[in-house]
């Protein structure tokens, strides 16, 4: 930390001593170098004069090439404060390009930013992406016929991102597949992002938690807050945790909030080094306070990740005891409704019991039995009152059976054995047998011997 404190001091030395040499000193190339080097320490408004300046030098000198580079770097920087305007310099960064064409990978570059800060634009104002599009897919076409990897990819991962802003889900994990086949490795971790999120909007958690998995975010703190709080997102999702998922969102969005306060704060101690250049303790007291606020951004997050995890256990445990509740009230009602069944069981046995007709058959012996059709008529009404019509039911069932056949049905109802029944036949045991074999192959086409006709009837 100190080493890069170091370098910005020794920068801030060399623009004023170039500031000194007088206006014309510098050229636009090494006001561009100045102002990359800005930007990548994080001192963004530093780096957005410089790169006005250098535009300025380039238009003075015609130093095409840098013009349309600053215009680029400029887009760039404002993308995120200013979408507007970095669509409208990116818009002439293309027309000073296509007047003075040198490099078809840049202009490539230059359709992808256009196309880029178009869809963002399209996005806030929830606008038509036509004009993205036909950036990114002009772009597309000229890396495609230009065998051009690199570009191919990043141009199939920014239509990717349109699509899913356009919440074409589906479409944008076809353009991400696209990308993931001619994917370069400094490229396939901003395609990984895009894959991940669109099986996340699809709700693939599997697809999704593997692919954020294969993010390694290095030192960068904030994709390593995108991977995590995603994996978040999904472990919630899986069990169902909607308010736990929202407030554990909310909490992240604050430590994002925190970490993009820190970056200002950082512009804002750069911006002051450069100012005081010489003044090395009030330089050592920013750096210090730089270094407690990642600290405590990195505390934040990890009382967020406790508390998630805290959080995610209470569910699991209330799930486990729900769970085990409901596996008890099943059991208590299965048992109070096989005691139910018997009870009904015992009334209806009680019943058929007591009528006249199972009297006569449970005293009649081996002596031939006589029914008479206003008995035959009492069973069948006794059976339905007690089976919920299951005979009157069977006769429409089928309409064709025959009167014996629908008293044998009483009879093996009631339970009356084999010997009792040939009694009122007048057949013996094995006839009955044979009779009821035929009755269920021929009328209820059953032809399974393990299946007998008790148990046809009691399913009916």
């Amino acid at each position: 930390m100190h080493t890069k404190a170091l370098y910005i001091f020794i920068l801030g030395v060399l623009l004023m001593a170039c500031s000194q040499q007088g206006p014309h000193s510098q050229t636009a190339a090494s006001c561009l170098e100045e102002a990359e080097a800005a930007l990548a320490n994080d001192s963004t408004r530093l780096g957005e004069t410089l790169l006005r300046k250098a535009i300025q030098l380039a238009e003075t000198s015609k130093d095409w090439h840098t013009d349309y580079i600053a215009h680029q770097r400029l887009a760039e920087a404002l993308s995120q404060s200013n979408p507007e305007e970095a669509l409208r310099l990116m818009k002439q960064a293309l027309t000073i390009y296509e007047q003075h064409p040198d490099d078809e990978h840049n202009y490539v570059i230059l359709l992808d930013y256009a196309g880029t800060f178009a869809a963002q634009v399209a996005y806030i104002n929830e606008s038509s992406f036509d004009e993205a599009l036909d950036f990114i897919h002009r772009a597309y076409d000229i890396a495609k016929k230009n065998q051009m990897n690199d570009m191919m990819c990043q141009t199939l991962t920014s239509l990717a991102n349109i699509a899913w802003a356009k919440e074409d889900y589906r479409q944008a994990l076809d353009y991400a597949h696209q990308a993931e086949a001619v994917a370069t490795d400094e490229l396939r971790t901003g395609l990984l992002q895009v894959l991940a999120r669109s099986y996340l909007s699809l709700n693939m958690l599997d697809s999704a938690e593997t692919v954020y998995r294969k993010i390694n975010p290095g030192d960068d703190v904030h994709l390593a807050y995108i991977v995590q709080s995603n994996l978040a997102k999904i472990a919630l999702r899986r069990m169902g945790a909607i308010q736990v998922e929202d407030s554990v969102a909310e909490a992240f969005d604050k430590v994002e909030d925190i970490y993009y306060k820190a970056l200002e704060q950082k512009d804002e101690y750069y911006q002051e080094t450069l100012r005081q250049e010489m003044e090395n303790q009030q330089l050592e007291y920013h750096s210090t306070m730089y270094a407690r606020t990642l600290f405590i951004i990195v505390i934040a997050s990890l009382i967020v990740i406790i508390a998630m995890v805290l959080v995610i256990r209470y569910r699991m445990q209330a799930q486990r005891q729900e769970k085990q509740q409901l596996q008890q009230e099943a059991e208590h009602q299965k048992a109070q409704l096989h005691q139910a069944n018997e009870v009904v069981a015992f009334l209806q046995n009680f019943i058929l019991e007591r009528t006249e007709v199972m009297k006569k058959l449970n005293q009649s012996g081996d002596s031939l039995i006589y029914l008479s059709p206003h008995e035959w008529s009492e069973i069948e009404r006794t059976l339905d009152a007690i089976d919920n019509n299951r005979f009157a039911n069977l006769r429409k069932q089928y309409p064709n059976m025959q009167e014996d056949d629908i008293r044998l049905c009483l009879l093996t109802r009631l339970g009356i054995s084999n010997r009792t029944i040939g009694n009122i036949y007048c057949i013996s045991i094995s006839a009955v047998q044979h009779r009821k074999l035929k009755l269920k192959k021929d009328v209820f086409g059953e032809s399974n011997p393990d299946i007998t006709l008790e148990q046809i009837l009691n399913r009916k």
